[in-house]
């Protein structure tokens, strides 16, 4: 039976257990340049601290167009890339590995932080811009995209690519394309976002270009050793939208492109999507598309607890688990865990030795 901090290995590299942080966006680029700061660093440090087996970056842009705020990270020059290194250097001294998001927002860039009192794209005087998507649908309360050309499309593509490398090069142990939640890839494998006539639109395979393009590109461009993950939303909870089935073939297709794990998530493409939320509600996602495309998967929503996070692997449901509010809430929720499901681990910080966590034991 596998454990939730059993080892995985993903090509060149070893992460130390299944127990993993997804992306989570933090709006705190202050200067609207796509840099990460000392907030990153602690952040995303303090996760691997508490024992976290990996760890991905927030929505990561790779052109500045994509980003979801005008306060989100990128990655689209060399200065970011370096401000990265400090915050790479901090995670792998305290044993986990990190990983960057790459992301275009597409038709649902330029907006708001989620805490300001106001909804709906900016404008150029607070910091927007206009945005673009695969045809020119809007997202309910958002302005309407202008309409990528196809020689935009590749270059999109390309851009994808140069941010893999760039997070290659500062020292990240893989990346993530982000295909999920509405966002621009995400935008062109839905029929609801996608009606285009060119090489990008219609059939499957030409709804699926982009991601499995950009996956091509980048296995070609980073070799061999670095893992690929791509996170899609598995459904648009919308007849006549994105499904299970059609995740499942694509994930194939991307597996055969060089992808090696796929985080697998649910809606965001639909404002008004009936979306059955629970706990755990999305397993059976990462589950069917593990099963059908016989690909690996992280399973990701509401998963909240021990007992709960060990099933999942263990009953072979999905190879790695993504658990986000938890690990914010506390930031040592793995150390938490293993102490729960008895676990000794050999990276408990020395520094905070005095303080082990205690598990009541049942009356």
């Amino acid at each position: 039976m596998t454990s939730l901090f059993d080892p995985i290995t993903l090509r060149g590299t070893t992460f130390r257990n299944r127990l993993w942080v997804p992306a989570m966006c933090q709006y705190s680029a202050e200067n609207f340049d796509g840099m990460p700061s000392t907030w990153h660093l602690v952040h995303l440090g303090s996760f691997a601290r508490g024992g976290a087996g990996a760890i991905i970056t927030e929505a990561t842009a790779v052109v500045p167009e994509g980003r979801i705020s005008p306060q989100d990270l990128g990655i689209w020059n060399d200065a970011q890339r370096d401000a990265f290194r400090p915050i790479v250097d901090f995670v792998h001294s305290q044993g986990s590995a990190i990983g960057v998001q790459l992301a275009h927002a597409g038709r649902k860039a330029s907006t708001p932080r989620t805490w300001d009192d106001q909804v709906g794209t900016l404008n150029e005087s607070q910091h927007g811009w206009k945005t673009v998507g695969p045809s020119p649908i809007a997202f309910d309360g958002y302005d309407v995209p202008r309409e990528l050309t196809t020689e935009e499309v590749r270059g999109v593509v390309q851009a994808f690519v140069d941010g893999a490398v760039r997070s290659q090069q500062a020292g990240f142990d893989f990346v993530e394309l982000h295909a999920a939640h509405g966002y621009l890839m995400h935008e062109f494998l839905s029929p609801l976002s996608n009606q285009r006539t060119d090489e990008f639109g219609g059939s499957l395979e030409n709804l699926a270009r982009i991601v499995v393009d950009a996956v091509r590109g980048i296995r070609a461009a980073t070799g061999d050793d670095f893992p690929i993950l791509v996170r899609f939303s598995a459904t648009d909870w919308t007849e006549g939208g994105w499904d299970e089935a059609s995740t499942a073939i694509v994930s194939g297709w991307a597996r055969d492109a060089g992808a090696d794990l796929f985080d697998i998530s649910s809606g965001g493409n639909v404002a008004k999507a009936e979306i059955p939320v629970g706990l755990g509600y999305q397993v059976p996602l990462a589950a069917s598309v593990r099963a059908d495309a016989e690909v690996e998967t992280g399973a990701v929503g509401l998963i909240i607890g021990a007992d709960q996070a060990q099933a999942i692997v263990a009953d072979g449901e999905s190879d790695v688990v993504f658990v986000g509010r938890e690990f914010l809430r506390d930031p040592h929720f793995a150390l938490r865990v293993a102490a729960e499901l008895g676990v000794d681990l050999p990276y408990y910080p020395q520094q905070y030795h005095r303080a082990p966590f205690h598990v009541s034991q049942p009356a």
